[in-house]
């Protein structure tokens, strides 16, 4: 599953044709979330609250990106990276 970005110690991945909703994975220190690229929220899994918020925020900031990467997937084409909050100003 590609990496589309890394900051603050929490990995985001998303897989190539992966099932609805778009969506993507968070993981920390051996925890895992789905979250939806929609609005953010988690519907599978669980992080640190947190790691959660940061990836929550970094989520709505960079919604076209993850969707676009969404489209991406689905034509399995190569992953773009997404900057991580860590570059979020």
């Amino acid at each position: 599953m590609p990496i589309i970005s890394m900051f603050f110690g929490i990995v985001i991945r998303m897989y190539h044709n992966d099932h609805a909703p778009p969506h993507f994975h968070a993981s920390y220190q051996g925890f895992e979330a789905l979250f939806r690229v929609a609005d953010g929220s988690v519907y599978a899994g669980a992080l640190p609250l947190k790691a959660q918020r940061i990836v929550q925020e970094w989520a709505i900031r960079h919604q076209d990106e993850l969707l676009a990467n969404w489209q991406r997937g689905v034509d399995l084409l190569p992953m773009e990276l997404v900057p991580g909050a860590d570059f979020d100003d």
